[in-house]
């Protein structure tokens, strides 16, 4: 027998945006959070850099959205930067309302700063800031009786009563794969909010954690919402390169305190390709990085901020000092070996001010979402500041739609006479690692029209 579960508000995915949400949504309606593993398996728990916001008195909204605007390229909905940045410092106040210490100096906020930004706003937590936002948002969560978090679950599709036969259409829940069960279940809920992260998974090197699939906007598209923008996939500049590194981060903040970038004769070069050298936006950066390697043959170039103080090094990138000991690297004597990966996705399920999408009461949020704040590159820590802004105003949005009555539906099971039995799983996961390659040899930093076709002809064969 299928289980079913019925709550006001479904949240599919418990990162930053999923977790905001949930905790301003608890006090108005019952709740139901879905992780596909536990709560520190999506992307927002990696996050290293921080917060950007304004909180100094010299720093200003429209400094900060001149930085977004010029790494989007110019391609960012100046209306949409603007409101998300007036609403930073709220954000701010509010996590550390709910509990995040961030780092202060003296009596203010310690703020670093990040490619792309003019000015020092980003506010943190040592170099673990989503760690400890994620965990503070979680402990609040699970404190709270109105909110229900079920782990190991995930999401096959939306339930959009347009396709059940019914009249109107409407997002009313979805069918969600129990892991553990091996079970196919049904959620009915009254308002879906969507916020389960991006796509760099599709990449063969990625900074992002392997629940990162895009499989939110997939289920999107299928219920008939707008995508876009899903061309500008970010690549980071710096990730750990080392075969026992797995995806491991190398945050932006170092080139922010002054790391920077050589080849492996100890040259730099960023001052070749950007007057801003280190300090240029992820896309020129990992350009940059991409040309060079591919010129001298290298298999990565070297991040080295070795000339600053082992007590400022230990101080500030405890968690990266950590990670590269483990690897026989002292990044306060060594550089540190880095290369180019997929890290975050700019497009997404297209959304309004409020986070609606195109499908009655299903919303989407965080990085599944595309709110025009990110344009062609995403300016470094404006993640989690969207992540916070939209959750808190998908969340009023919905509060002040509850008391509208609307009939309960009846839910037909899931019906797995549809469902084939696709493969062996060895052919899936040779076909997962053939796309994973496909894309980043033909679809990653630098693409031509004759690599995206024979990309597009590799995933029609897939297909079949």
């Amino acid at each position: 027998m299928s289980q079913r579960f019925t709550t006001d508000v479904l949240i599919i995915g418990g990162g930053a945006a999923g977790l905001t949400a949930a905790l301003t949504l608890s006090q108005h309606a019952r709740v139901t959070v879905l992780c596909k593993g536990d709560i520190t398996s999506g992307s927002s728990h990696w996050a290293q850099g921080g917060v950007a916001a304004v909180t100094d008195p010299e720093d200003s909204f429209e400094s900060h959205v001149a930085d977004t605007l010029d790494a989007g390229a110019g391609l960012c909905d100046p209306e949409v930067v603007r409101a998300t940045v007036a609403a930073g410092p709220d954000a701010i106040a509010q996590l550390a309302q709910w509990g995040v210490n961030f780092d202060t100096e003296g009596n203010a906020l310690h703020l670093t700063r990040e490619g792309g930004h003019s000015f020092r706003r980003v506010v943190h937590v040592a170099d673990a800031t989503g760690k400890a936002i994620t965990k503070t948002l979680t402990d609040q969560v699970l404190d709270n009786g109105s909110i229900e978090l079920f782990n190991d679950r995930v999401a096959i599709d939306l339930i959009n009563l347009s396709t059940l036969g019914r009249h109107h259409s409407r997002c009313a829940g979805a069918y969600v794969l129990n892991r553990s069960s091996g079970r196919v279940e049904v959620f009915q809920s009254r308002f879906v909010i969507l916020a389960t992260g991006g796509a760099s998974k599709v990449y063969l090197y990625t900074s992002n954690p392997d629940s990162s699939t895009g499989d939110g906007i997939a289920m999107a598209w299928r219920a008939g919402c707008r995508v876009a923008n899903m061309e500008f996939n970010q690549f980071h500049p710096t990730c750990l390169y080392h075969p026992h590194a797995g995806s491991f981060l190398i945050s932006e903040a170092v080139r922010g305190e002054g790391g920077v970038l050589r080849l492996p004769n100890g040259q730099r070069f960023m001052q070749r390709f950007d007057e801003r050298r280190e300090l240029a936006p992820r896309d020129i950066v990992a350009r940059a990085i991409d040309h060079e390697m591919k010129r001298i043959g290298a298999d990565c170039v070297y991040l080295d901020i070795s000339h600053l103080s082992a007590a400022f090094i230990h101080g500030h990138f405890p968690n990266i000092a950590q990670k590269c000991s483990e690897l026989g690297i002292d990044i306060t004597k060594d550089p540190i070996p880095v290369v180019p990966a997929a890290h975050y996705t700019c497009g997404g399920v297209v959304v309004d001010e409020h986070g609606r999408t195109d499908v009655p009461n299903l919303y989407a949020i965080g990085e599944v979402s595309c709110t025009g704040l990110h344009g062609a590159n995403r300016l470094a820590s404006n993640s989690l500041l969207e992540c916070l802004v939209y959750g808190h105003r998908a969340a009023q949005k919905i509060i002040s739609s509850l008391d509208k009555r609307q009939n309960d539906p009846y839910i037909p099971k899931w019906d797995e006479s549809k469902v084939t039995d696709s493969d062996e799983s060895v052919i899936i996961a040779h076909n997962w690692d053939e796309l994973r390659r496909f894309m980043w040899d033909y679809v990653g930093i630098v693409r031509t029209d004759k690599r995206l076709m024979r990309a597009h002809r590799r995933i029609e064969l897939l297909k079949q």
